[in-house]
């Protein structure tokens, strides 16, 4: 009878996973027929370019949208993906587009891992105020307005809040969680070793709450994020900063009738309000369904099919006058392939080796937007960095994060960029050693050992280290933490003294790095491709490739196979959101796969959503 019930069961998982793979497979047909058929939407004249933030603004290309498709079929929608490069170019190549008049933002950011950085949204901002400056009107209308959407609403010359939306700018937090001592009861062991003081990201599994090295490091950046915040958002109402953090603190003008009082917009209208004045200003007719538009995706396939302006993007895989390489390193540093949305040390190597035995290529600009983490992994990508800079010159250019490991990889540059609220530094090491021996014991399971030397179970789970190992533990990171400012001393000039004094884990802001040396100029992307093809001796008719590539077919179906199961992340509401904190923040221990056990990895979190 349990051979009938082991045998009906797993022909009726077999038949499930047919009929969901028959299922998928259909679905994927359809759309590359669809896809196939489908040609590039039209730009009408006296149309508004629409940006719909409800997305995540990545700094890599779009991969084969699997997570879509699996959503799709589990009945949910997540957030669009909107590629950082795409979003400013067609802003841009629409400022100079005699068909678009003006431009309406809306909507709500949905940020996911490293997305929608205040790094990257600096450069989205920027590229609306060209847009403003070349003399067209950019409109905004929200229900609710987080930091993230205030600081790009602010850019627009008539901003609406709805009679019933929310300003919702309180300022910064980071409210790091602790698992200290849900470890303990579960009996789960940590052991901790690590190089510098402010070396904090073990922190959350052998504490209850904030160092005081940890609570000062991130007064700092927080202050350092939330000041060009201010002053940006004050200059464009109209204020001074003092004065929009007095409304702040006081947090009246997060209702309507407050925020407009206080000028921090610019009328109250409900969203059919804005579309008849839209309507109005694209010659529709009052009765017409909506006003004349194009989505800013559909906007930026138009005109990829067509000669942009801005000379750096005129082809992708091309070689017509050079080629700058961009590769994205976005994502903890892990060792192996990694997934991909993670920084795999032997892929991003492999890729490495390959682009500097191009000859094709002339130049190779690193955008890093990475907490950091396997030390070994980042020290494979510096090293294929540093030969591939005896060939071309290599060029970092700073995304929201470039902290630990990903500051580590970025000292294989000829020059790096930053962008004042990128967060970076964190130069320090650590090690995190778990052990489940009372986890074990509690349920009954135990263990014995025979071996042949005294270290030969180094590595076991089922018991803490002893003092003897842990010391050849910290000996490692001690001797990597060593390695680390040697590599940033040589890198910027320094002396491996001077690096420590601003080092031993330090998290800093890209305005603090410029004024220590550790960046040498602040800028985005744009400014860190065009250095690249001036000093590679590139003249406008350059060509960009860019890495990791698109993923075929098959590794789409693999991966969203494997994403079918649902989570308890996957509930809505409060229950939700911690279930999807906790969930991300266990990820991170997942990451931690580097072979000796020693990490370069920023803490967990710094900015709260």
């Amino acid at each position: 009878m349990k051979t009938f019930f082991a045998s009906l069961l797993g022909t009726l998982a077999a038949l499930l996973l047919i009929v969901v793979g028959t299922m998928f497979a259909g679905f994927v047909l359809l759309a590359s027929m669809a896809a196939l058929g489908k040609e590039a939407p039209s730009v009408e004249d006296d149309s508004v370019l629409v940006l719909d933030l409800n997305a995540d603004i990545t700094d890599a290309p779009q991969q084969f949208n699997d997570s879509a498709l699996a959503d799709a079929l589990l009945g949910e929608q997540g957030p669009s993906l909107l590629q950082l490069r795409t979003v400013t170019r067609a802003i841009d190549h629409a400022a100079a587009d005699g068909r678009i008049t003006g431009l309406f933002l809306t909507g709500s950011l949905e940020p996911t891992a490293y997305g929608s950085s205040f790094a990257a949204l600096t450069e989205v901002r920027a590229a609306l105020d060209r847009f403003k400056q070349a003399g067209k009107p950019v409109y905004g209308y929200f229900v609710d307005l987080g930091p993230r959407e205030y600081y790009l609403a602010s850019a627009g010359s008539d901003l609406a809040l709805d009679p019933f939306g929310t300003l919702g700018v309180l300022g910064l937090a980071s409210q790091p969680t602790f698992f200290a001592g849900a470890f303990e009861r579960f009996g789960v062991g940590v052991q901790v070793i690590r190089a510098g003081k402010y070396k904090s990201a073990v922190e959350p599994y052998i504490r209850r709450d904030l160092s005081p090295e940890a609570r000062e490091e991130l007064q700092v950046v927080l202050n350092d994020l939330w000041r060009p915040l201010t002053e940006t958002i004050s200059t464009a109402r109209g204020i001074t900063p003092a004065e929009f953090q007095r409304l702040i603190n006081e947090g009246k003008v997060s209702e309507p009738d407050a925020a407009l009082a206080a000028g921090l917009v610019d009328r109250l209208a409900y969203r059919d309000e804005i579309l008849n004045d839209l309507k109005t200003l694209t010659g529709e007719d009052a009765d017409a369904r909506t006003f004349r538009q194009i989505s800013l995706a559909a906007y930026a396939h138009a005109v990829g099919t067509q000669k942009p302006g801005v000379s750096e993007t005129r082809g992708i895989n091309g070689s017509r006058g050079g080629r700058i390489a961009v590769v994205y390193a976005e994502g903890a540093i892990v060792d192996g392939e990694g997934s991909i949305v993670e920084v795999g040390g032997d892929r991003f190597s492999r890729e490495l080796r390959r682009l500097r035995s191009d000859p094709k290529v002339r130049a190779i600009v690193l955008r890093v937007n990475s907490p950091g983490g396997s030390a070994t992994a980042s020290e494979h990508i510096l090293r294929e960095l540093r030969l591939a800079a005896e060939q071309v010159p290599v060029v970092v250019s700073m995304g929201g994060y470039a902290a630990s490991g990903g500051y580590w990889i970025s000292t294989g540059s000829t020059r790096i960029f930053a962008e004042p609220m990128t967060i970076t530094g964190s130069i320090g090491v650590f090690g995190a050693l778990f052990n489940v021996q009372q986890l074990a014991n509690d349920l009954g399971i135990t263990w014995d050992t025979v071996k042949t030397a005294d270290k030969a179970d180094l590595y076991s789970i089922a018991r803490p280290k002893t003092e003897a190992e842990m010391a050849i533990f910290q000996a490692r990171v001690d001797h990597t933490y060593t390695d680390f400012l040697a590599r940033v001393a040589a890198a910027r000039s320094m002396t491996p003294e001077a690096v420590h004094e601003i080092a031993q884990g330090r998290v800093w802001s890209g305005q603090r790095a410029v004024e220590l040396g550790l960046v040498d100029e602040l800028g985005g992307l744009a400014d860190a491709i065009a250095y690249a093809a001036k000093s590679a001796g590139l003249s406008d008719d350059f060509t960009l490739s860019e890495f990791p590539r698109k993923k075929d077919l098959g590794e789409a179906i693999a991966e969203m196979l494997e994403r079918l199961q649902p989570t308890g992340a996957r509930a809505g509401g409060p229950l939700g959101a911690m279930l999807k904190r906790v969930e991300s923040e266990f990820q991170a221990v997942g990451q931690f796969n580097d072979p000796r056990h020693v990490y370069a990895r920023l803490p967990l979190q710094i900015v709260a959503p």
